[in-house]
């Protein structure tokens, strides 16, 4: 399964790390960066593989029939990617279309 991200997506992810040295979740950059990797690098290699739940209507404006992953990367924060999937030459795909926390959407997620 092929694994890609929308424009929106890499680009909040490039600016995470900045959000996260800036708001002090981090005292190194260097922190930032590696946290930002590190999530990066879990979603491309186990996204496919975690249960996946169908998206709420809200997150319709990302992207039709959705779903959604978590991933836990702390006791407090958990990452939600959202995504669709589809078939592209005999290959499934899931194209990332949105990804946030627990801190910003989880309201939104368990209404």
């Amino acid at each position: 399964m092929k694994i890609l991200s929308s424009p929106e997506v890499l680009q909040y992810l490039n600016e995470l790390v900045d959000i996260l040295y800036e708001e002090n979740y981090f005292g190194f950059e260097d922190s930032a960066i590696e946290y930002v990797e590190k999530l990066k690098s879990d979603i491309k290699k186990t996204l496919p593989y975690r249960p996946k739940h169908k998206a709420p209507h809200y997150f319709d404006r990302y992207g039709k029939d959705m779903y959604y992953v978590v991933f836990k990367k702390s006791k407090a924060t958990q990452w939600y990617v959202f995504f669709t999937i589809y078939e592209e030459a005999g290959e499934l795909t899931c194209l990332i279309r949105y990804i946030s926390n627990n801190h910003v959407i989880a309201r939104l997620l368990f209404n």
